[in-house]
This record gives C-alpha cells, structure tokens and sequence, in this order.
C-alpha cells in the first residue's frame, strides 16, 4: 500500500493567498509517522508521543516552571518549520490528544515582539480538549534583533507566520486523525490581539471565532508614544513621580469614584464616567508624600491625556490611561522608556544607537507609522468578509491597563461598527474588564474561559451579552462579577454577597 504523504491530502494550495486546504484524507497517520513528511514551505522537525504528564518545558532549568505542566494528558507533539519565503524561518508546534479531541482547533498568540513559543497557551488548549497550535513568530528572543536586514522576517512576524501556523495546523490535524476540524478558534492578548484582528483583517476563511484581549493594533504610533511620553515625564528630576506616590493617587481616586456602582470593593466599574481631577492633590506648601508638586501634577494629568502636537494640539495617540491604572502607571512612566517600545523605535525606525530623548513631535510619530509599511497595523475596520462567513469576534480590554490604553480596543470597536453597520450586531462584542491590568491582574475579576465563550457563540449563533468572571488569589476565587456587554455596566443589587456575580446586573450607564 502506497504511503500517504501530506501533499496528498490537500487539495488547495497552502501560500498566502489566505485559502484554506480542503483535505482529502483516507486513512489516520500515527503520531511518529507524521516525522518526515511532505507539506508545502514546511519541514516536520520531529514527532512524537508524550505520556500524560511527561511534558518537559524546553529549554528550562526551572522544576517548578516544569512542574506546571505535570497534568497534560497524553498527547502528540509535532516541531515544524515554516519557510513561505527564502529568508523565514517559523517555528510552529502543534499538539493533538490522543484521546478525547473535541474536533476542534486553538490556535494561540504572543505577546510583546513574540519571538518564542506561547507554551502556557498549547498546554491550556489539549487540556480543553483541542488539537493546539502556536509559533515563535519567525525569529528567537523578545527583541527587535532580527528586524535589520530581514524585510521577509518582519513580514513573518506582522502577520504571515500566524496564518502559515493556521495553514499548516490544519493539514496536520486532518492527517493525524482523518477529520477536519469542525471549528478553529484563536485566542491572544496585547501583540496577540493585534493578530487576532490582523487575522480577522486578511484571512477572513482561518477561524470560526476570535477573541482579541487588549489589541496593540496601532502598534509603531503606540511605540513612538510611549517613548514621547516617558521623555515628558522625565523631563525634569522635579516632574517625577516616584513610584511611592501611585498607592497615593490610586486611593484619591478610589475614594472619588469606586462607589459609583454601588459598591466599595477597590474596582471603578467603569472608569469613563469617573471625574477626579488631579490637581486635587497638589502641595500646598513643601513636597510630601501625601501630594504632588505642580510638576508632578502636570505629570499625572499626561499619563491620563491623549498625546498631542505641542504646536497644534492635535491628537498624535490617545494614549491616555484611565482612572484605577495608577499602580501600573511605572511600566510606561519609569526611568526609561518601556523595552518593546524602545526596541521598536530603534531597530524597526531608527538605528540601535538612536538616542530617544531626541524624540520630536510629531515628526517621528509619524515616521514610526511610515517605517514598517503597515506591517504591524492592524486597523483596518471592514471585516465584512469574516462576519459574512458567520466568525465571531470577541474584544476584550483591562479598563486598569497601563500599557496599551482602553481607547485603542473603544475606537476600533466603533471603526467597525461604522464599517459594517447591521452585520456586527451578532458578530461583534466589546467586554471592558473592570480593575484589569494589562490582559490581567489587578483586584477586577481579571479570570474568563474567552474560548468557551467564542465557542457557544459560535455554535449557538447568540451573542454573549455578560460573562461570569473570576478574580483568584493564588489558586482560590475569592470573588465573582458579572462582565457587561459594551457599554453596559455591572450595578450592585442592594443585597446578598458583594463578591457573588449573581448579586449584580448589567445595565445601561
């Protein structure tokens, strides 16, 4: 009998073209099987079986970091590398239960500049049930390294490596087990939610559903502001905030307006509606610790202000952070600018030398939104292609998050209803997480299933219109809240348990 290969199986192409394989599979091929064969742009670099808790974190010295994934069941382990172009190199693994699939696929995304493999994320979809994959991007380390050079590799990490992931993991799955999968879903956060629209955007036909959590999608004008905003804040020894104070401020703010819907409980339910002015807490003498100088005050209102040309005053990036993100406000507003964002400018706009204190506005705004041609924008609001084929998208974003602001996730939820009018309305859903940090921590319920949600919407066709969350401190929930639909809001019902979400209501502000 004639051995099957992989190319016999697809009856599509497997480029860029952004169309997915019809397979055509006779017969199931074994896990080790899979080693060695014939799939387009690919090169399976191994295969294997791994008993149900032998899973060893590549590369790790750490026991504990090793020990979390001691409960994976028995799965198979596929290592590829993707070249769709001379100069690529894309690791991808998938990995497939040997028992119990659901006939479904996840497929996960990176954070920061990627450049690993998200393993946490493999190991949270096969214990669901899914056959899962993910990649490193197209290059190694968290960095801006392999961008000089490398047209193609920027290429990879903007948006083609995680539609020849997709591609190629949906080969994989129908030759392991003799079945398509019957949904393929994607689920990421921060860089991984740019992806998440980036694929919603171009390759309408990958997923069924998508769930994008505090999207970068504006990510070379997100860079640039970030750095114009820590040079302003460092502008002066006496405009510095020191990290002692934000406990201070965060309180001030609290005492304003996290009664608002309620409920004492140290979470500003929504943060939009909160009208607390700053300069409440200038000194009125020496500098304390209880108040801010005026330039600390000027300080403070920055980091809660779009930034804009000083010259015109028009508005370069929202870039404003919202009331309850105080505690966070050291990621963007420290000694020196943010890693990534510095990263980014120096060696995807300027040089590794580039001195970013010499940043002007907004000039170099604008030439960061030049440098990578679009690459790494993901703001196109016509995703009448994803919703017309019935896909499902569920946006997500921290209303505490002090990196990527909560208006890049409000403005793109509005460009796309604009764009498409009726057909986002059981399409589209913007939940806004009350006290969230960035894609998580912080006292809001920051713990949700984004893939079980996608998924019964998908397979129910109704929109979601709360979802039940969970805040845990280490591994108990001390408290459940109901998340709202955008722009509902949760409202405390007057009885019963302040930490029960059935205790809370979705209505309108």
């Amino acid at each position: 009998m004639q051995k099957k290969t992989l190319i016999g199986v697809l009856a599509l192409g497997l480029g860029g073209s952004g169309m997915v394989p019809r397979i055509v599979a006779a017969a199931p091929v074994g896990c080790e099987e899979l080693a060695g064969k014939s799939l387009p742009n690919t090169t399976i670099l191994s295969a294997e079986s791994i008993p149900a808790g032998g899973f060893t974190l590549p590369g790790s010295g750490n026991a504990a970091a090793t020990a979390a994934f001691s409960t994976l069941p028995a799965f198979c382990r596929v290592v590829a590398r993707l070249t769709p172009t001379p100069d690529s190199d894309i690791r991808v693994e998938v990995w497939l239960p040997r028992a119990g699939w659901n006939r479904k696929l996840q497929a996960a995304g990176n954070g920061g500049l990627g450049g690993t493999i998200p393993y946490p994320a493999l190991a949270a979809a096969v214990r669901a049930g899914y056959a899962a994959t993910a990649t490193d991007t197209g290059h190694v380390g968290g960095n801006a390294d392999f961008v000089a050079g490398h047209p193609e590799k920027l290429i990879d990490f903007g948006y083609r490596a995680i539609h020849e992931m997709t591609v190629s993991a949906k080969a994989l799955v129908a030759v392991h087990y003799d079945a398509r999968p019957q949904r393929s879903y994607f689920s990421s956060c921060s860089t991984g939610g740019r992806q998440a629209l980036v694929e919603a955007q171009r390759y309408p036909d990958d997923f069924d559903g998508i769930a994008a959590g505090d999207a970068s999608w504006d990510q070379m004008r997100l860079y640039a502001a970030r750095v114009a905003l820590n040079v302003f804040v460092n502008r002066d020894p006496a405009a510095v905030i020191p990290f002692s104070k934000y406990p201070m401020i965060h309180n001030a703010v609290l005492n304003a307006c996290d009664a608002a819907d309620g409920v004492h409980d140290g979470v500003i339910e929504d943060p939009a509606r909160c009208r607390f002015d700053v300069a409440a807490l200038t000194c009125a003498a020496e500098d304390r610790a209880d108040c801010l100088t005026r330039p600390q005050v000027d300080t403070a209102k920055a980091m809660t202000s779009p930034i804009a040309d000083p010259r015109t005053g028009a508005v370069l990036h929202p870039g404003r952070y919202y009331p309850g993100s105080e505690l966070g406000w050291g990621g963007v507003a420290g000694p020196a600018p943010s890693g990534e964002s510095l990263e980014g400018m120096r060696k995807i706009v300027f040089t590794p030398g580039w001195d970013y204190h010499a940043i002007r506005l907004p000039d170099d705004v604008d030439r960061a939104v030049r440098a990578d041609n679009g690459l790494l924008y993901a703001g196109d609001p016509n995703l009448a292609p994803f919703f017309r084929r019935g896909g499902k998208l569920l946006m997500y974003h921290g209303w505490a998050d002090p990196l990527v602001t909560p208006d890049a996730s409000l403005i793109m939820f509005k460009r796309i209803n604009d764009a498409v009018g009726a057909a986002a309305a059981n399409a589209l859903a913007l939940f806004m997480v009350p006290g969230m940090g960035h894609c998580q921590g912080g006292p809001g319920t920051d713990v949700f299933d984004k893939v079980s949600v996608i998924d019964q919407w998908v397979e129910s066709g109704a929109a979601p219109q709360s979802i039940v969350a969970s805040h845990m401190t280490g591994t108990t929930v001390d408290r459940t809240r109901p998340l709202c639909a955008y722009p509902l809001t949760a409202h405390y019902i007057g009885s019963g348990s302040t930490d029960e979400a059935r205790t809370f209501r979705c209505q309108a502000p």
